[in-house]
């Protein structure tokens, strides 16, 4: 599902550089990124979902090249392929719950938007919690509610792969478990990938592996 081979990758301003010699993750694995604060986790997901790209090396995800690419074909391959959760959410603030998490439905042609991917919106909603906030603007929930609706928005396009960047961060110990079910068991019932940013080790002995990053970049 994901290869980085011989990446080398650092932002134009700063002293920050990631290399990589080889990262792999197979087609199904639930697996962790852990390591310390400015290793580079974040900009690993971002190299792998396509928005920012590699000084050198390859970024093979789904069978395609994906540094290869230019910005049109990424986005539009990260829309069809891959689910992301940000970090900080990245919520539409003038957007209610419910069209936040059909928001790939309204930038992308390509998606087709029916009652069906509706109905599965609420159902993602329902078992994040959020049912009753489907109608209420984004800077009206709390840090947690934002967080959720974010994982909601990342599975509602039924993405091949899931890129999530502390998707529990905000949340207290049920709320934590209640997304990590929902992902674990969304990548099941998929034959789906998921690759975790967490700062939380309690929640390790769930994936199928863990990657410590203070190992793996340089």
């Amino acid at each position: 599902m994901i290869r980085l081979h011989d990446l080398e990758f650092r932002y134009p301003e700063g002293e920050f550089e990631l290399r990589i010699a080889d990262f792999r993750v197979e087609r199904g694995e639930r697996v962790a990124v852990i390591g310390p604060s400015g290793s580079g986790k974040t900009s690993l997901l971002h190299l792998v979902a396509g928005i920012v790209e590699p000084g050198r090396g390859r970024v093979q995800v789904a069978g395609a090249e994906v540094s290869a690419m230019g910005d049109a074909a990424r986005r539009e391959f990260r829309i069809r392929h891959v689910g992301l959760v940000f970090q900080e959410f990245e919520l539409l603030e003038y957007l209610d719950v419910l069209d936040n998490i059909l928001l790939p439905y309204r930038i992308h042609p390509a998606l087709r938007l029916d009652r069906t991917v509706r109905e599965r919106a609420r159902s993602l909603a329902r078992r994040m919690g959020i049912a009753d906030k489907l109608h209420r603007l984004a800077p009206r929930l709390s840090h947690g509610e934002r967080q959720r609706v974010a994982v909601c928005r990342a599975l509602i396009a039924g993405p091949e792969l899931v890129l999530a960047d502390e998707p529990t961060g905000s949340l207290d110990p049920a709320n934590k478990q209640r997304v990590l079910d929902l992902l674990l068991d969304y990548v099941r019932d998929h034959d789906a990938t998921l690759l975790a940013v967490t700062h939380d080790h309690d929640l390790l002995d769930r994936f199928g592996r863990v990657v410590d990053f203070k190992g793996l970049g340089t």
